[in-house]
């Protein structure tokens, strides 16, 4: 079999801004695995496009009109829809070996029925590996023939911008569910995951007064999502799901820190939902 023959038949999707710290580990991972991969960059100022090109990836540039589509839907409509399959990695996430082949084998029985795979992510925070607590599902194998974004009310929101929301795609049948993982390695300080958190706590604060748009999200959350948006006290119950329940004390200190860190952006959605609700 040639290293041609032996590529898996998907395109993968990044799409990036300023990832220059990570991209090469992101593009080294896939190049060579897969039928395509594709950066798709927003107005990066660093060295995000010409590391990523060195490396063998093509790079399309992308900008954002402020309207629907978002920036996943217009990769679903727009890069390789020649091929069906698309794999989304974040600009500082990489597949695990383990992963590789167990695509390889889902891509060895055909048809391949279900429209997504949900795959979870082995997560770093501060510089270390979470093997336990708390554990991140995506939707990122998509058919993109039978998988979309939808269009959810809030473009007015803060927070976002260019990026969907924190939900899942609509998928037109099953979703199947792989066990290995996409590694996400966030090498950049972790004063960046505080800022983004910090962004999308907005986003989320202000879905609590357009119940329109919470709604729409809502069914497009996962099962534990959904749960976890109707409970009270929820900083002291993430941190207890997290660091307890999941066993995230067995990561030490960073299990600790990454529990408190999730407890602390329950408690600021909190904080500015209430901060806006009339007196």
């Amino acid at each position: 079999m040639t290293e041609l023959e032996s590529r898996l038949p998907v395109v993968v999707a990044i799409p990036t801004k300023n990832e220059a710290e990570n991209i090469a580990a992101t593009v080294g991972s896939v190049i060579g695995h897969f039928e395509a991969v594709v950066v798709v960059d927003s107005d990066s100022t660093d060295d995000t496009r010409a590391i990523a090109e060195s490396l063998g990836a093509q790079v399309v540039p992308y900008t954002w009109d402020g309207k629907y589509p978002k920036k996943k839907q217009w990769c679903l409509d727009n890069v390789h829809p020649d091929i069906p399959w698309l794999l989304f990695l974040d600009g500082d996430e990489v597949p695990t070996p383990e992963l590789i082949d167990e695509l390889r084998e889902v891509f060895a029985r055909q048809p391949v029925l279900p429209a997504a795979f949900d795959i979870p992510l082995l997560y770093w925070f501060a510089g270390r590996p979470l093997r336990r607590g708390y554990t991140v599902v995506k939707r990122s194998l998509l058919d993109r023939t039978r998988v979309s974004y939808p269009e959810v009310d809030d473009l007015g929101a803060p927070g976002m911008g260019e990026q969907e929301g924190h939900y899942q795609p609509r998928a037109d049948g099953p979703v199947g569910q792989l066990k290995a993982r996409i590694e996400h390695r966030d090498l950049d300080p972790v004063r960046t995951w505080f800022e983004r958190h910090n962004r999308y706590s907005d986003w989320e604060a202000w879905l609590e007064h357009h119940p329109g748009a919470k709604e729409q999200v809502r069914g497009l959350k996962t099962r534990q999502g959904r749960i976890f948006q109707k409970v009270p006290f929820k900083p002291l119950l993430f941190f207890g799901y997290t660091y307890l329940a999941r066993r995230g004390f067995l990561d030490g200190r960073a299990g600790f820190d990454y529990a408190l860190a999730l407890s602390f952006y329950r408690w600021q959605i909190g904080v500015k939902t209430r901060e806006n609700v009339p007196s």
